[in-house]
């Protein structure tokens, strides 16, 4: 057998935006895998130790570097500009969830890169985690009668002096509650819509900390309730009724449960997804899926909005 991974080229890559994620998973994952060769950096407020590194993508692009690709990890407001420029000078692109700020600047991207013939892959890194798959595998013969959605985190422990995730454009809980909406998606192929949304919007923010909506998928019940003000024991969860038993994925997708059998696998989350941009980038195809990002516009559209206390770090 031959090994991919000594016979071709590495994918040489950028990055853009380093901040926490980008420190946390993305960085860490591409200096793993040899497939990819990290050539430079691009933020506005951080650097990354050993490449050249730039204060935006287009000091990057005039600096004239061998690229193949970028990897773009910026705040969604804005980020479209850069995917733009990115294809048009002729790179492949990689996005970080959620792929862009709307559903029109998503749709533009994605059109820019088919015109051009790069590829574009709108990440998910939640449907990465290691129980997915099996999740979405035993669901297909089943019958799903409800599903309820619990996903509260600490804003101040994952996003520590954030602003941006509470302004305009920012997602506020939907940033981590579009993570559960990307697994939901994903086991459950369907017609899915929003029925209603309660959003609570801190006093002098935009985006809210904490949401209830209520969903369907092909007519089966969907709740989802959403909170960015959790302390103690961080819970991702979604629980699956069917006519068969229940199933339930814990830890974000990384734990799963069927009938009181519990199967857990390690964090591989971004190691996946680049092996699967390595892939998509040797087959000249891309990977762009708006649902998830759908259904929280669709949230903000209908959701009734209830102003709350101010929030401080």
């Amino acid at each position: 057998m031959v090994d991919e991974t000594a016979s071709v080229q590495p994918i040489r890559l950028a990055i853009i935006g380093v901040g926490k994620i980008a420190r946390d998973q993305h960085l860490p994952a591409i200096a793993a895998d040899p497939r990819f060769e990290l050539v430079a950096a691009a933020s506005r407020n951080a650097v990354v130790d050993g490449v050249p590194n730039y204060h935006d993508i287009a000091a990057l692009l005039a600096a004239g570097h061998a690229l193949d690709a970028v990897s773009i990890c910026t705040p969604p407001v804005g980020r479209a500009a850069i995917a733009m420029a990115a294809i048009d000078a002729g790179l492949d692109v990689m996005l970080e969830k959620p792929p862009a700020a709307t559903l029109s600047e998503i749709a533009r991207i994605e059109a820019h890169a088919a015109a051009a013939g790069r590829t574009l892959f709108a990440t998910w890194h939640s449907r990465e985690a290691a129980g997915v798959a099996a999740a979405r595998a035993w669901l297909a013969d089943r019958t799903v009668e409800r599903v309820t959605i619990d996903w509260r985190e600490d804003i101040r422990r994952w996003h520590p002096g954030q602003d941006w995730i509470l302004e305009a454009g920012g997602f506020g809980v939907f940033d981590p509650g579009i993570n559960a909406l990307s697994i939901a998606t994903e086991i459950l192929p369907g017609a899915w819509s929003v029925q209603s949304a309660d959003l609570r919007v801190p006093e002098g923010r935009m985006s809210p900390l904490a949401a209830d909506i209520l969903l369907s998928c092909d007519d089966v019940p969907v709740t989802a309730a959403f909170d960015f003000l959790h302390e103690g024991p961080q819970q991702w969860d979604i629980v699956v009724d069917t006519d068969a038993g229940q199933l339930t994925l814990r830890m974000g997708g990384s734990v799963l449960e069927i009938d009181g059998t519990v199967t857990e696998a390690p964090d591989a989350e971004y190691p996946r997804l680049y092996a699967k941009f390595k892939r998509l980038v040797r087959a000249r195809s891309s990977d762009v899926d708006a649902t998830p990002l759908r259904l929280v516009a669709d949230a903000f559209l209908v959701g009734q909005r209830e102003t709350v206390p101010a929030f401080a770090w």
